[in-house]
């Protein structure tokens, strides 16, 4: 077959928006609609699930409103986005690398299989006081040294705002270095690129997905970059004093949700629609997602490829039935094994007298 041929199933508008993914540990995470497909690379290939994650917002219609179905949106998407992390560290066989300290025995003993749910709930914890840290506390206080020379208030929000996005640019620079997070990286280039192949209507093999951009304009990473624009424009209002930074601090946690359902109508329409005013709007963010997104691998793009096929069950019904008998068998073998190590006979054994 030629190396960009189309399929005919469907034409690109009606495929744009229809699936969305995440980059995992060593892999990668898709969803269209309730389903959610997630894929590992292992040392034994290519390990899949399946499972299925429902919107509160189809259960009620009032979550549906814009700007209120931004922040659900948000809230499910870091639920969904935990739920992931945590099996994808446990299919890639993470916490079975090293041999375990007297602590972490301690802990498996005490917490069994919710040890990688509270490990992951604490790093949640700790990952949100290090954004409160960065991108409220932080920015405050480089601003303050200004309050000599910068009386207006509108002046000293966008000095924080810039601080801010100097601080999130050099964050996310920084940490690509490393080589887990920029494996990471890769795989979210991949999931990009994936999606890309699909949306333009071209057959789903890595070396066409090569070919594609790892830009994407309904990533996360373009999200967080125009919740940043979006919070230096409505801080500018003078309803958030700079006198009181308690209360300041107070007014912009409040107002955190209505950025936040802003910024999905403008990801989820820029999306959708390509013209002049979402190509500079999106901008900013496409470009910070070339820091975010890293160059994958032949063998990555296989790994996001088999992910999004799975979740499009209804046009790649083979590869959805063969995870599914897989995850049968995989389930039958560990029944078998219980079994024995209960020390129950198998009733097909002949007994001895």
């Amino acid at each position: 077959m030629a190396k960009n041929k189309k399929e005919n199933s469907c034409e690109m508008p009606c495929r744009l928006g229809k699936v969305g993914g995440q980059a995992v540990l060593d892999g990668v995470m898709m969803k269209s609609g309730d389903r959610v497909a997630l894929s590992v690379r292992t040392d034994e290939g290519i390990k899949s699930e399946l499972s299925t994650f429902t919107s509160k917002r189809k259960k009620y219609k009032i979550l549906n409103l814009p700007l209120v179905r931004g922040v659900v949106n948000m809230v499910e998407s870091f639920q969904l986005s935990f739920k992931t992390l945590e099996r994808s560290a446990e299919m890639a066989g993470f916490e079975e690398v090293e041999e375990p300290g007297k602590f972490e025995r301690w802990l498996t003993e005490k917490l069994g299989n919710k040890l990688m749910g509270v490990i992951m709930a604490v790093a949640g914890v700790l990952g949100v006081a290090l954004a409160m840290f960065l991108f409220m506390y932080l920015p405050a206080l480089v601003t303050s040294l200004f309050d000599g020379f910068i009386k207006a208030g509108w002046a000293k929000t966008i000095i924080e705002g810039v601080v801010k996005i100097t601080i999130f640019i050099l964050y996310m620079v920084l940490v690509s270095f490393m080589p887990d997070i920029k494996r990471t990286f890769e795989y979210h280039g991949a999931e990009h690129k994936s999606i890309a192949c699909y949306e333009n209507g071209l057959e789903l093999t890595p070396e066409n997905a090569k070919t594609c951009s790892r830009l994407h304009p309904r990533c996360g990473t373009s999200f967080i970059f125009v919740i940043l624009i979006l919070s230096i424009i409505i801080f500018m209002i003078p309803i958030f004093p700079w006198e009181n930074k308690l209360l300041r601090v107070l007014c912009k946690l409040a107002t955190l949700p209505i950025i936040a359902g802003l910024g999905f109508e403008f990801i989820m329409y820029a999306g959708k629609h390509t013209n002049i005013i979402t190509k500079v709007l999106s901008a900013p963010g496409l470009a910070m997602q070339k820091i975010t997104t890293k160059e994958p691998s032949l063998e990555q793009l296989e790994v996001a490829i088999r992910s999004l096929k799975a979740a499009l069950p209804d046009e790649f019904p083979e590869v959805a039935e063969e995870i599914s008998a897989n995850a049968e068998n995989e389930n039958a073998t560990e029944d078998k094994t219980e079994e024995k190590t209960d020390g129950t006979e198998d009733p097909h054994e002949e007994t001895e007298e």
